[in-house]
């Protein structure tokens, strides 16, 4: 019986022990699988909160489901039938510029007709197709890309919101490279964004004609899906789904390469002795513990960074939100100097989000812009939101449901020399057999990103299992 230790219960770390149970059942291995988790509770940043009738999400609210990922993981749990899927609400986005809400255009005659990019910026986005393709290989700033490629018009209202949607990022020090991969190599594939555009729907026609398809040049698209219950489910099933053990309330306090694998030192002041080590913490945490094992590799994960969010759920009675919220929400570009990154329909994306009769808005604040935030008084946080709420949308009432959530650290920030610094992670990695990396602070923040990388590292553990046999 071969034991592993999984660091971590997390989204990251519960889909890898059960990938490590699923992989080594396939290869006739018998396997201990232990997830050590700090918390009382699992599921990491992935905490689905029901109280008065409102379900808040803690953290994120759901996927994609245009990647394979995280829906073969509800293959073999057993619960694709219970996934929610967003209504056509979540394809209507907006952007709050100029004192209004501008819907996302999503094809020409919409761009055409939008207010939120003026002429001139219109006319600079188009000057995209003549523009010459990057070789130098330099890991190039979202908004060094976004100005050279696009014009600072469309950084400001286009992609800085966007990027601080998914990141809660600074465009200014994000790798292009590594957030968005699929951008940068359309550019090195095609010449540009607008031609690859161009090129690849005469291929998907092509393609299409003959029974394939093929991805948008605009990247990986989807429906966001969830479960009705939130999307804790997906980790509350994979728990439930594990023949190994999850000890709550253990945190590993300390790593030591002993012959034959690795020793853990465990919060309640035992010892645990494991053959493989997978750690599902965060950059952060890892940190601590690798320090007396390898300073060089500590200081690497050292150098992840972790942007601050608080997160604002309201709830109303319908009759007090006078807007149509018949929409996926709205994000703001920094240069509107608002308090607040923007505000998610919830209960318009998911309708039982909210009670009958009533509606649940999700705004967030802080992230790498406005750090600052995290340190502001629950009132503070309140007062600011409401008065964003009040200026966007008119909404004057007092909310009747209010909870906040904060993340002093809660979304890995992959900054220019990201790819660099995983490659010299790696290296290091080579010295410490059986120990293995995986989670949001390396290959991808989204929940398909976690659990491709888990399935991965199920892999590195059955290889490493085999070489030991």
């Amino acid at each position: 019986m071969r034991r592993i230790a999984i660091i971590g219960a997390g989204v990251s770390g519960l889909s890898t022990a059960y990938a490590i149970e699923r992989l080594a059942g396939e290869a006739g291995l018998e396997v201990e699988v232990t997830v050590f988790e700090r918390e009382d509770r699992t599921g990491g940043k992935i905490w689905s909160i029901k109280e008065e009738g409102y379900l808040c999400e803690w953290g994120p609210n759901g996927f994609l489901d245009s990647k394979p990922m995280t829906l073969e993981l509800c293959d073999h749990l057993g619960i694709r039938g219970q996934l929610e899927r967003s209504n056509d609400n979540a394809r209507k986005r907006y952007i709050y510029s100029g004192g209004i809400l501008n819907r996302l255009p999503e094809n020409g005659p919409m761009f055409l007709q939008s207010k939120l990019i003026s002429w001139p910026g219109k006319i600079r986005l188009a000057q995209e197709f003549f523009k010459p393709k990057r070789s130098d290989g330099v890991d190039e700033t979202l908004a060094d890309f976004a100005r050279r490629r696009l014009g600072a018009e469309a950084l400001d209202k286009l992609i800085g919101p966007m990027v601080s949607g998914i990141f809660a990022g600074n465009p200014e020090t994000m790798s292009l490279k590594s957030c968005f991969p699929r951008i940068h190599e359309l550019e090195q594939e095609y010449g540009g964004l607008l031609k690859a555009m161009m090129k690849m729907a005469k291929q998907k026609k092509a393609e299409v004609k003959a029974g394939k398809q093929v991805a948008s040049a605009a990247g990986p698209a989807g429906v966001l899906t969830s479960f009705v219950g939130g999307i804790q489910e997906l980790t509350d099933a994979t728990v439930n789904a594990l023949k190994g053990r999850v000890q709550n309330c253990n945190a590993v306090t300390g790593l030591k390469a002993i012959e034959g694998g690795w020793e853990l030192r465990l919060a309640d002041g035992s010892n645990f002795d494991a053959e493989v080590v997978v750690s599902a913490a965060p950059a952060h945490v890892l940190k601590e513990l690798t320090w007396s094992l390898d300073g060089e590799l500590s200081e690497l994960l050292a150098g992840i960074p972790y942007a601050p969010m608080n997160v604002i759920c309201f709830g109303y009675e319908e009759d007090k939100v006078e807007r149509d919220l018949n929409g996926f929400g709205y994000l703001i570009p920094k240069k509107e100097g608002c308090e607040i990154l923007g505000t998610l329909w919830d209960s318009s994306i998911f309708p039982a989000r909210a009670p009958e009769g009533h509606v649940m808005l999700r705004s967030m604040m802080g992230g790498a812009t406005n750090p600052a935030a995290i340190e502001l008084s629950d009132a503070e946080v309140k007062e600011r939101t409401m008065a964003e709420l009040k200026k966007i949308m008119g909404i004057s009432a007092e909310p009747d449901f209010v909870r906040i959530f904060r993340h002093r650290r809660a979304i890995p920030q992959y900054i220019v020399g990201h790819a660099e610094r995983l490659a010299a992670i790696e290296v290091k990695l080579k010295a410490h057999a059986g120990l293995i990396l995986t989670g949001n602070a390396f290959f991808g923040i989204g929940l398909n990103d976690c659990v491709n990388a888990a399935n991965k590292a199920g892999e590195q553990v059955i290889a490493r299992l085999q070489t030991i046999d």
